[in-house]
């Protein structure tokens, strides 16, 4: 038999005394917790042992000696180190000494009880309890099979440790009748800022809960039902982000404890994300009020728009000539051009009309800012989408007479084939038609044939300047996206504590001298960045297309709608 011993670094210094921990039988290990030091009365051992056991369900009992020969000399204390087996009554009771300043120490096993004593094989394992402590086994993602088994015998070392945190209070300042020897010996490691904000959180938070219900409330009301509010609230990506902010506000602001460390990480990865976000929207919004930017916007904000009109009536004046040589039909030509140009008489109306208030706008559009980097770009978003609202009218108008045309001939097609769509079985079906149905099905397919080329033009060209603006708007929402889903707390803490998110353990073989046993020194192997994200991703929105390359295509080819705003997102609490 092969007997693992995990013995604290922490405790290779210690005075000599008898161990404590807990005994794994199905693995044959011993995880030695604290040295409790001379002198001590065994009754009051087994008494704080006790309730040691009944707080923290963990199996808690004296496992054997240790001997430190650097701070006892006496011949006679190894006799007694052993006499205090038949009083604590532990089988097999562990025996380690040290030898001065030697690495290889001493460690066998005795077993008085046991009428056939075998001679066991055994293996010290050294850890850093400090880290087995605050750290968190992850099994690995592609865990399986043996694998698992490995992950579930690691972590019930790891959760012998961290149930056992009551036994890790006491220090050596301590004037109680036991003196232990831990991780946290010199003083237990805490924080005073860390509990006086733990201290003011309390009203913090019930303050916050407040306030947010009643938002919740204002915003969940029969007004904002009506027709014209739910429309810009579904449309405007602004109150999108503001609404997955609002959520997120509940989550850290909720009363209940999070009941694991998925839960408390998912916590704290939102609490930092909201810190950097309105970090970086104040530092937007201090960017913005200096030296009179807001005002060098507003007035350069005319000029471009009055620019990007100009260049549209140059290519639609472009389009009703014969572009790239090609032979248009004149009449429908004109019609289109002249319909679309007077849209952007419209538009450059609209804009001048506004441009005495655009400045007061920027103002206090800027001022929202302070609500975080997202909801700026949000805003910024939302500000592009009415700025090109007008080429937004022109795609729809080309893609909905794009798509007549399109669905026409193929009505007509199948009618030249003896074909007909059956509404009722969504099939087709077989028909006879007379010859005035087939006469009437040849001229219109005729016309709208040779008017194909002229729609398809400006569809084509509408569709390209739609798509440029998609694209912006989807590089913005992906920025929003990144910030928002970044689990950032998890990251920091990976580069700065990565053995607080151990996805396993690694052993490194130490020197090794006949006679004695086997050193292992126990490393904790960190999650990979990669996994860190995977895990711990937070839920977003879906605010720009997600369409496949092949449904793009199609949408593009049979005229459909493409729309910049997916409200069918993952929006998970």
């Amino acid at each position: 038999m092969v007997l693992k011993v995990f013995f604290p670094s922490c405790c290779s210094s210690a005075d000599s005394g008898i161990l404590i921990g807990r005994w794994i039988s199905e693995q044959n290990s011993a995880v030695i917790l604290a040295v409790v030091h001379f002198p001590f009365i065994p009754v009051q051992v087994k008494q704080y042992l006790g309730e040691v056991q009944r707080v923290t369900k963990v199996s808690v009992s004296v496992l054997g000696s240790w001997s430190n020969s650097k701070q006892e000399k006496e011949e006679s204390l190894s006799e007694f180190l052993e006499d205090l087996g038949t009083i604590f009554c532990h089988e097999p009771w562990i025996q380690i000494s040290k030898e001065g300043d030697s690495k290889f120490w001493s460690c066998s096993t005795l077993q008085k009880h046991s009428k056939n004593p075998q001679e066991e094989e055994i293996i010290l394992v050294y850890y850093d309890q400090r880290k087995v402590m605050l750290s968190h086994l992850h099994p690995p993602l592609d865990t399986a099979g043996q694998g698992a088994e490995d992950a579930s015998k690691l972590s019930a070392i790891f959760d012998t440790v961290a149930r056992s945190q009551v036994l890790f209070m006491t220090d050596r300042y301590d004037e109680g009748p036991i003196k232990l020897t831990h991780w946290q010996s010199d003083g237990v490691e805490a924080s005073i800022i860390v509990e006086l904000l733990k201290q003011a959180s309390v009203p913090a938070c019930m303050l916050l809960t407040f306030l947010l219900s009643l938002f919740s409330g204002i915003c969940r009301s029969r007004v904002l039902k009506f027709w014209p509010l739910s429309f810009l609230w579904s449309k405007l990506s602004t109150c999108e982000q503001l609404g997955h902010r609002l959520q997120h506000l509940q989550v850290i602001s909720s009363n209940k404890k999070a009941q694991n460390q998925n839960q408390l990480m998912r916590k704290a990865n939102i609490f930092v994300s909201l810190l950097i976000d309105v970090a970086l929207g104040i530092l937007l919004m201090s960017w913005l009020y200096r030296k009179n930017r807001i005002g060098h916007l507003a007035d350069t904000l005319i000029p471009v728009a009055d620019h990007v009109a100009e260049e549209l009536q140059d290519l639609l004046q472009w389009l009703m000539g014969a572009p790239a040589g090609l032979k248009m039909n004149r009449a429908l030509d004109q019609v289109l051009g002249r319909f679309f140009l007077y849209h952007i008489h419209l538009w450059i109306s609209y804009i001048h009309l506004l441009s005495p208030f655009i400045e007061m706008i920027l103002w206090y559009v800027g001022l929202s800012a302070c609500l975080g980097l997202t909801v700026a770009l949000c805003i910024l978003s939302d500000i592009i989408a009415l700025l090109t609202f007008h080429i937004y009218c022109f795609y729809v108008y080309g893609a909905r007479l794009y798509c007549l045309k399109i669905y026409g001939l193929s009505s007509l097609w199948r009618l030249f084939r003896g074909k007909k769509w059956n509404v009722l079985r969504q099939r087709v079906d077989s028909c006879s038609y007379d010859l005035d149905q087939l006469f009437i099905g040849t001229l219109l397919f005729t016309i709208l044939l040779f008017l194909l080329p002229t729609t398809a033009l400006y569809y084509l060209v509408f569709t390209l300047l739609r798509l440029l603006v998609v694209i912006v708007q989807g590089l913005i929402h992906l920025l929003v996206d990144l910030i928002d889903s970044l689990p950032l707390y998890s990251l920091i803490l990976r580069l700065c504590r990565s053995y607080r998110l151990a996805a396993g353990v690694k052993f490194k073989v130490l020197e090794q001298q006949d006679g004695k046993p086997l050193r292992l020194l126990m490393q904790i192997n960190p999650l990979s960045y990669g996994g860190v994200v995977q895990m711990y991703r937070l839920p977003t929105y879906s605010c720009y297309p997600r369409d496949s390359w092949a449904s793009l295509c199609k949408k593009l080819f049979l005229g459909e709608l493409i729309y910049p705003w997916k409200h069918k997102g993952d929006k998970q609490n």
